[in-house]
């Protein structure tokens, strides 16, 4: 298996980027850039509604969970169907919207301004391990990427099982305030923070190389990481609120 050809997010494989074959226009990191952010954009509006909703006693349990579950369908017809990208990130925006709209007024009621501490780390983050990358301060080597999509791809398995085991009324240990629970998050954020040097990694590899309808899967690739690192500080610092 070629590591050089993926990385722990699931949006940048060979699958997606595997076609060499010439187009009349292809991705550029600027065109990647503008779609990110409109994404972006659609998260934030789309929380803003959710928060008024909660501010005006509305239930928004259901939107959470369908947020959840809807980001899970759509990012599998992505994955298959890569042409719809277009259409398909701008919806998993929405659909994430909603989603993290949820977990962030639960997190600001039980805790004021704690999402928009995790906001403000996970930017920071961002930049930190883009100037890391740029800098190459820190090289993405073979040996790194193999670690990165191990670990990842573990941590994902593990949220998966305890998450199909939640169902049966087993709750596992990474969703308590235990010290485990708090490294397991740690690990979690660190990796998702590494994540981010391989997607860049990617995308350098392969602009001005793949078609220009690939910028969408590209962005849809950032929002994945992006979302995970976010959902990993805000769990972090929520738990370390009560144990604190």
């Amino acid at each position: 298996m070629d590591l050089f050809g993926k990385t722990s997010n699931p949006a940048f494989n060979n699958y997606f980027f595997g076609n060499k074959k010439s187009a009349a226009k292809t991705m550029t990191v600027t065109g990647i850039f503008i779609k990110s952010m409109l994404s972006i954009a659609i998260i934030v509006i789309i929380s803003f509604g959710m928060w008024k909703l909660h501010e005006n006693g509305e239930p928004i349990k259901w939107y959470s969970l369908g947020g959840m579950l809807s980001a899970i369908v759509i990012s599998i017809v992505i994955s298959v169907r890569q042409h719809w990208a277009h259409i398909l990130v701008p919806l998993y925006a929405i659909a994430k919207g909603f989603f993290l709209g949820a977990m962030t007024v639960y997190a600001h009621a039980q805790f004021p301004n704690l999402p928009y501490q995790a906001i403000g780390i996970t930017v920071v983050t961002f930049i930190v391990m883009l100037l890391l990358y740029q800098t190459r301060i820190i090289v993405v080597t073979k040996k790194l990427r193999s670690v990165i999509i191990t670990a990842a791809t573990s941590i994902f398995v593990i949220y998966i099982i305890s998450w199909i085991l939640s169902f049966f009324g087993i709750k596992v240990f990474i969703w308590g305030i235990s010290w485990p629970a708090i490294i397991f998050n740690i690990l979690a954020a660190i990796f998702a923070s590494l994540s981010l040097l391989l997607d860049f990694d990617y995308i350098e590899r392969h602009k001005n190389k793949s078609p220009k309808y690939k910028e969408w899967l590209a962005t849809w690739g950032l929002l994945v990481t992006l979302v995970w690192l976010y959902m990993e500080i805000l769990r972090l610092m929520r738990k370390l609120a009560i144990k604190f």
